[in-house]
């Protein structure tokens, strides 16, 4: 994949002077860089995909802490502005997330002294962590997984992608609507009619109402919408075959989803966790727990990010297990 474009996209972000020196490290790019890190009086850090680095006042890769570049609180102040201009009209409530999504799918933490009020986060001030997660579209990331999701009737399993933060599943769950919306003429399959319900605008990361990345040409989105509104919305105003989300774990979400089963919708969808018994431990999710899902795909690192190291079927059965394995 070509790294540069998201990296472009972020630097639209950075500091003046913590974008001056990672605008000439050339080895930025080479990384698979993940994360940048800011916080106030510590070391810049990069999060590449198989290691941390720090960065020198030359924008060098260091693994010295000793000569590392500390995040100044200009910096922070200068971060902070620009996200604020991005996002003015939305900055406040957005910030009662700790996070801004910006074009591209990247999702901007931030994190400081919260102000509560009546006990729900109200703002975040005296900022001083940032963290730029990289989004990465991977063309072909669901090669692996998608014979596992199409039955036998050329229709599609309900599935459910379980994976910790940062293993890929925003990216795999991407690519398997871009292939389902598109038709996979090499498997005789004809393209799904998905709604997509992108809560957080990172599957399809739409500007201005425009999706920038590919999520295929059957696919409607509903952006910036709560799951379990937007799932009732679409089948009522989209008519989708299909049903795609990401991050599901309220009560409201799994009440969204069995209202979809009933309308004779199939679903996929994303939670967090690191095996099938995240699922099941999940009182939220309690009316799914029952044979809902009819393939559940664990995502790792084994293999980097996005590793696929199992699929269960709906009865815990294991089909498929890291380094290829059928069972």
């Amino acid at each position: 994949m070509d790294y540069k474009k998201p990296l472009d996209e972020i630097f639209d972000f950075l500091p003046p002077n913590i974008k001056r020196l990672l605008k000439n490290n050339i080895h930025l790019y080479s990384i698979s860089a993940e994360e940048i890190r800011l916080r106030l009086n510590k070391p810049l850090i990069i999060i590449g995909s198989d290691s941390d680095y720090f960065v020198d006042s030359n924008g060098c890769f260091i693994h010295e802490i000793e000569n590392a570049y500390l995040t100044t609180k200009e910096d922070i102040k200068n971060a902070t502005e620009i996200i604020q201009n991005f996002s003015a009209y939305s900055f406040g409530e957005e910030l009662k997330n700790g996070y801004i999504t910006i074009p591209g799918g990247h999702r901007i933490g931030i994190s400081g002294r919260t102000i509560v009020e009546n006990g729900y986060i109200k703002s975040i001030k005296d900022i001083a962590f940032i963290n730029y997660r990289i989004a990465k579209e991977i063309i072909g990331a669901a090669d692996k997984a998608i014979d596992y999701i199409i039955t036998p009737t050329s229709s599609i399993y309900n599935t459910l992608i379980i994976s910790p933060p940062q293993c890929g599943k925003t990216t795999l769950l991407r690519d398997i609507v871009r292939q389902l919306s598109n038709g996979i003429k090499s498997k005789n399959i004809k393209g799904f009619k998905i709604g997509l319900v992108d809560e957080r605008s990172e599957i399809a990361a739409c500007f201005f109402g425009e999706p920038r990345n590919d999520v295929g040409i059957r696919t409607d989105v509903l952006d910036a919408c709560p799951k379990s509104q937007g799932i009732f919305l679409l089948i009522r105003s989209m008519s989708p075959d299909i049903i795609a989300t990401d991050e599901i774990g309220k009560a409201e979400d799994a009440d969204a989803l069995m209202e979809g089963a009933n309308a004779g919708v199939k679903v996929i969808a994303t939670m967090h966790g690191s095996d099938i018994e995240d699922l099941y431990k999940k009182i939220e999710l309690k009316k799914l727990h029952s044979n809902y899902f009819e393939r559940i795909i664990v995502l790792g690192r084994s293999e980097g990010v996005g590793t696929i190291e199992k699929i269960y079927d709906k009865e815990g059965k294991l089909l498929f297990k890291y380094l290829g394995q059928e069972v």
